[in-house]
Order: structure tokens, then C-alpha cells, then sequence
């Protein structure tokens, strides 16, 4: 549990550091025999850095519950 906690806190920090990245797709435009034309389209995904603190604290939390359970 306790690496569960740690995995939180670094999962947090880098999306406080990262708010967001660009998923790449491929998309097949024609094909007739040996021709292949393929678009590639940017897919942007971004998150609130205020998610990547609210992991923070919860992977603080099970760091610290754990230390003084056992």
C-alpha cells in the first residue's frame, strides 16, 4: 500500500508539471492498390493541474497512514 502511496505522489507531481499531452492518431485518406495516403491528426488532452495536487495529497495520505500503522 505504501508503494500505492508513492506511485500517487509522483502520478501528482508530474501531472502538476505536464497539463496535458498530444495523442497522435493515423487515419487511412486513400487506398487503391499499392497507393496509401495517411493523415495524421493531433488529439490534444489536457487536465487541470488542480487533479495532480488532489493525487498528491491522497498518495501523502496513504504514505503517512501507513508509516504509523505499521
Amino acid at each position: 500500500m505504501k508503494n500505492f502511496g508513492i506511485a500517487l505522489l509522483v502520478i501528482g507531481l508530474l501531472m502538476t508539471i505536464f497539463t496535458g499531452m498530444n495523442l497522435v492518431t493515423k487515419k487511412e485518406v486513400v487506398d487503391i492498390g499499392s497507393l496509401e495516403i495517411v493523415k495524421k491528426e493531433n488529439n490534444p488532452i489536457y487536465w487541470s493541474p488542480i487533479l495532480g495536487i488532489i493525487l498528491m495529497g491522497v498518495g501523502l495520505t496513504v504514505v503517512v497512514y501507513q508509516r504509523k500503522k505499521g
